[in-house]
């Protein structure tokens, strides 16, 4: 016979595990720019079919998506070419304008206590001129090859897990095997799903679910994306951690993390020739947390404030000497919804601060590692920064003039933190070419962003976005490509088509 306890406890870990199940939702809810929902719920065309002639088909997901996106992008340094550095006026290329596909398809299978998941993907990347692989700095190891551009990898594994694990009847659960990765907003551990390939990691993950917070410990090491080869995680590369979130505080959501990225000298050299550049040797930890207000709680306001520190060691290069990690980053945001007028706009402001390095002969680095992001949701969509040595004043007014469109208007006013080191990239590397390099007598101000988008949903199983950006060089900029031509402002255009199937 069950006990009292044993009474209280099944209810209360259902309703943590609906709890952690619409964590994800809320996540968005102070997002820049939030596609439509489908005009109805959709399952995809072959569950469908199989769940209305067997209803214990429902253990089954058998789905998949296709997406096609179309890229113009005007002032771009093009990985590869000689010469070529973001925002070049003259005497380099910088335009280049490709297109996209991306087809994912996944098996999954549930059980009371188990489940399984296989995903395949399939990515390729046309008309690109950026190199596959640019090998600039060249690192000892590993080859230039030119190949079908940085996005390419055309069938591959993305995800094959399974999991143990029920939390309606116990606190603890287990996913084991190649899987995504993605805690808060994705400024330091995301899925990266903008990007043509994503992310994913070799890892084993526990969740530990009770009633004050659910906790998530985890080992993994990164998936090199390898176009015409099978992807390898790469062994010298790992990522463990523990996030945890609890809803407990009034109003708000309150995440807390503790994360390890441990990188040997062989890490940048794991495989000849990967799609993204590997890393150097670093032995970086961060802690952090953030607050975050529940959606309504406080009328048309909303709010989060995330900080982190960071200690350890990081190598600049294959040979360079490790030095001391000592960086830091805050965000800072909040909004005002207006529930009342036609479209329910909301405005924003966000401040977004990275540390730089000070002084580079003190064998201290004060830059701070942006670790596995997505970047292309903050600091401008133009992908021209990442969160390191950088300050970001943005502001975003987003709203849905009918429940199938979404649109939105931002501006982000972007500078160094600090002048004495360099102008990192997207994807975290310094940009050491071509008229940059570290110049503490320049002024600080690299220049404004401003981007417009807009998504449809024109069926339940397809959605189409289209996206302009354009980026105003500021002084940093201009004073660093001066001796080489000057510099351009640039252009980003975009239309991406998804359909799920």
């Amino acid at each position: 016979m069950p006990t009292l306890k044993t009474k209280i406890m099944k209810p209360t870990l259902k309703t943590l595990s609906a709890g952690a199940l619409v964590l994800a939702a809320l996540e968005q809810a102070h997002a820049q720019y939030t596609p439509p929902p489908p005009p109805t719920p959709f399952q995809g065309f072959i569950n469908e079919f199989f769940r209305a002639k067997d209803p214990y088909m429902n253990q089954w997901d058998i789905a998949g998506q296709f997406r096609f996106r179309y890229e113009n992008r005007q002032g771009y340094g093009i990985p590869g070419i000689p010469g070529s550095v973001d925002f070049r006026a003259q005497n380099a290329k910088v335009d280049n304008d490709y297109y996209l596909t991306r087809t994912r398809l996944h098996v999954g299978y549930t059980e009371k206590w188990w489940s399984a998941y296989v995903e395949g993907q399939a990515s390729t990347d046309n008309n690109d001129a950026r190199f596959a692989y640019p090998n600039i700095p060249a690192v000892p190891g590993t080859f230039q090859r030119k190949g079908n551009g940085p996005e390419a990898d055309l069938i591959d594994l993305h995800q094959g897990y399974v999991t143990i694990g029920n939390h309606k009847e116990f606190p603890l659960s287990a996913k084991v095997g190649r899987q995504e990765l993605s805690y808060g907003e994705e400024r330091l551990i995301g899925a990266f799903n903008w990007n043509n390939i994503g992310r994913s990691f070799d890892a084993a993950k526990v969740r530990w679910q009770t009633e004050w917070f659910g906790a998530d410990f985890f080992s993994g090491r990164p998936v090199i994306p390898q176009d015409g080869q099978f992807d390898l995680s790469n062994d010298y590369d790992l990522l463990s951690g523990v996030y945890a979130t609890s809803m407990k505080i009034p109003k708000n959501i309150f995440d807390l993390y503790f994360l390890a990225r441990n990188s040997t000298r062989h890490a940048n050299s794991a495989e000849p020739n990967p799609q993204f550049p590997q890393p150097t040797a670093r032995d970086i930890y961060t802690v952090g947390g953030r607050l975050k207000s529940k959606p309504g709680e406080f009328g048309g306001w909303d709010y989060s404030v995330e900080g982190a520190y960071q200690f350890g060691d990081f190598a600049p290069s294959t040979t360079a000497a490790r030095l001391t990690q000592n960086a830091y980053m805050f965000v800072a945001q909040g909004g005002y919804t207006f529930t009342d007028l036609w479209s329910t706009p909301r405005l924003g402001l966000e401040f977004d601060y990275g540390s730089g390095d000070n002084n580079p002969t003190d064998g201290t680095h004060g830059t701070f590692e942006n670790l596995f992001p997505t970047n292309h949701k903050f600091y401008g969509s133009m992908d021209f920064v990442s969160l390191q040595n950088i300050q970001d004043a943005g502001i975003n007014l987003t709203c849905k003039p009918t429940p199938r469109m979404s649109a939105a208007l931002m501006g982000n006013a972007l500078w160094l933190a600090n002048t004495h080191d360099f102008f990192y990239n997207a994807a975290g590397g310094p940009r050491t070419a071509g008229g940059y390099g570290i110049n503490p007598g320049y002024n600080s101000f690299l220049g404004t962003e401003l981007t417009a988008i807009t998504g449809y949903a024109v069926t339940r199983f397809a959605q189409v976005e289209v996206g302009y950006s354009h980026f105003f060089t500021g002084k940093y900029i201009e004073q660093s490509l001066a001796g080489v031509g000057g510099a351009t402002d640039a252009n980003f255009f975009y239309v991406q088509t998804s359909v799920n199937f």
